[in-house]
């Protein structure tokens, strides 16, 4: 392998927008990301389930429930 054509693989921060940091191996030194496992809702158990049955009832009656076209 040729000398001093890779990066540096070295230790990173990663920094969360909750404020979690953890460090990792990196070529670059600080890792910024938007969402983690301590603040996603999916592993923090606080999910917000869209309620979609309401939402196709409230267009049907708007929009007639199944009037065909002609």
């Amino acid at each position: 392998m040729k000398k001093e054509i890779h990066p540096k693989y070295e230790d990173a921060k990663v920094i969360c927008a909750c404020g979690e940091v953890w460090e990792i191996k990196s070529t670059r030194p600080e890792i910024r990301v938007g969402i983690c496992a301590k603040c996603h809702p999916f592993f923090t158990g606080k999910q917000k389930f869209v309620d979609t049955a309401g939402r196709v009832e409230r267009f049907r009656q708007r929009y007639g429930a199944g009037k065909a076209a002609k």
